[in-house]
């Protein structure tokens, strides 16, 4: 769960290793394909990665406009996409194709619609056999397991003891296929993991075997995996559509709760966007949920599945989370194809635009010197309105959207701006780990501190190239939450970047209006993912 942190220290905050204000760093410049010379360092550019990146040659070539080296790199992505076509892989199938078809370069092909058919068939979920839909409550938690992770014997102070992770989850396939909670089993996933770990399940009609299991796919991001064990299920729960649900419907958290198996909760959605996650919403529900549940189903009154349980705040009644199954439709094929979910980002920083009370698209506030955004030509105050021709009206779309593509892929987005509409080509890149820190070591601090922090600063000084004036606070930002405002002067004094802790740090001296324009020396702290990075 992604927790924001404030600190306000009115001492200064010392940081070991702390990475030090450098004003002297290099950054991406637009290109400007008037100069010839220019067109023909990209051209030799696009030519060096046509091979390994046929896409984002591809894309490169689109917006270079040159209609030879398109023809060019066409060419090869069809290549690419017959390839792919022959060897069954149809996630590679599926971006060359969509990026042909969006630049009007892909022709009918029947191979690819049959391998896009079979893949589909085949999605775990996607055939529900009405034999074993559950027809009471007691059936929908045998549809339940317990999920049973042995990381082997744990020592400390000399003691050895099992070192057990028990989660939920629910068969979604009769062909054994299961869905939980990524934190579940991330040992059995995460490579900086080393040690002893063993992923079983626990039927809710015999809780004393375990069954040996695997892991299809997972997701990080969205804290979701899908599970096969060799066992045709008797019952299975269908995923209904969590669209349509409404602050204050009625629902049922099935799970193992500190690790007592079966046991159900009643209560209902208190909330329907929480932003505790990088991408998309949350709900927020007031059923009894604990330790063990994460990775359960939360059911409606029809035993559909609208939710996966992943989140609770034991110290606080009522305050507990589920990801709406909306996601989990979206990404079960990549999870049953891939191992591992890939989440694209075009390398900005945006808030839903509004008019009054009304959503009116996506508002780009910031773009990556040399990310995707940047060369197809986005900038600051661009409205995304439609992506592949679907309407935008905010970032909840925008995100949506995006859970179905996958990096190395070409979109056209159609974007309002003082000029009017226009439609470009955008290359979707792969999301970094820690976004605010790739965004951090790619411009300027100034900058940076836009996406990061809030607030857009312009240098106050020829003496002193760290200090600053706050030309704009974005409402709603940390800085905004702190009390800083427009025209307050500061002076940054470090920035440490915590990969471990999964934080940037940032400390200052400043003089704001909150403070009588009074001196002292604070700091702010937040994550290096957020729902706005795009």
């Amino acid at each position: 769960m992604i927790k924001q942190k404030i600190f306000l220290l009115l001492v200064v905050l010392l940081f070991i290793g702390c990475k030090t204000i450098d004003g002297s760093r290099i950054v991406v410049e637009k290109l400007n394909y008037t100069n010839e010379d220019v067109r023909q360092n990209e051209i030799q550019n696009i030519r060096s990665i046509q091979q390994v990146e046929p896409v984002k040659a591809l894309w490169r070539a689109c917006v270079l406009n040159d209609k030879s080296i398109i023809d060019e790199c066409s060419t090869i992505v069809e290549i690419k996409l017959n390839e792919a076509i022959k060897n069954g892989d149809y996630l590679d199938a599926k971006r060359f194709y969509k990026s042909l078809q969006t630049i009007n370069r892909a022709s009918k092909n029947s191979d690819f619609d049959k391998l896009e058919k079979n893949a589909y068939n085949y999605i775990p979920g996607s055939v529900i056999d009405k034999s074993k839909t559950p027809k009471n409550i007691k059936e929908c938690i045998n549809a339940t397991v317990t999920i049973w992770v042995d990381n082997g014997i744990k020592v400390q102070n000399g003691v050895g003891y099992s070192d057990i992770i028990i989660g939920s989850g629910f068969f979604i396939d009769k062909r054994g296929y299961i869905v939980t909670n990524y934190h579940v089993i991330s040992n059995l996933v995460d490579p900086k993991y080393e040690h002893f770990s063993r992923l079983y399940i626990k039927l809710i009609s015999d809780s004393n075997v375990k069954i040996p299991a695997k892991v299809i796919g997972y997701d990080s991001l969205l804290d979701l995996a899908l599970l096969k064990v060799e066992i045709e299920p008797e019952y299975i729960l269908s995923l209904g559509s969590s669209k349509d649900l409404k602050i204050g419907e009625s629902v049922s958290a099935i799970g193992t709760p500190i690790g007592l198996d079966g046991t159900i909760t009643t209560g209902v959605i208190s909330s329907v966007n929480r932003k505790l996650l990088p991408l998309g919403d949350v709900f927020q529900i007031d059923a009894a949920v604990n330790s063990g549940n994460s990775g359960g189903p939360l059911i409606d009154k029809n035993m559909n599945v609208q939710a996966i349980v992943f989140a609770g705040m034991l110290q606080y009644q009522g305050l507990n989370f589920a990801i709406p199954v909306e996601y989990l439709k979206q990404e079960l094929l990549i999870l049953y194809k891939d191992s591992e979910v890939l989440h694209p980002w075009i390398s900005a920083y945006g808030h839903t635009k509004k008019y009054g009370n009304k959503n009116a698209g996506l508002e780009i506030k910031y773009v990556t010197p040399g990310g995707s955004a940047f060369v197809s030509t986005l900038k600051e105050n661009d409205i995304i309105t439609s992506i592949d021709g679907n309407t935008i009206t905010s970032i909840e779309d925008y995100q949506y959207s995006m859970m179905k593509y996958q990096p190395g892929t070409i979109l056209s987005f159609q974007i309002e701006n003082e000029d009017g509409k226009k439609n470009i080509y955008v290359y979707l890149e792969r999301r970094p780990e820690n976004p605010a820190a790739d965004i951090y070591g790619k411009d300027f601090l100034q900058n940076s501190f836009i996406p990061i922090f809030g607030m857009k600063l312009i240098p106050s000084s020829t003496l002193n190239k760290n200090s600053f004036r706050i030309d704009k606070i974005i409402n709603g930002s940390v800085a905004d939450m702190s009390g800083f405002a427009e025209n307050d002067r500061i002076t940054v004094n470090n920035v440490k970047i915590d990969i471990e802790k999964n934080v940037i740090y940032a400390t200052f001296t400043t003089r704001t209006r909150k403070n009588a324009y009074i001196d002292i020396s604070l700091g702010l702290s937040v994550n290096l993912d957020s729902p706005y990075y795009l």
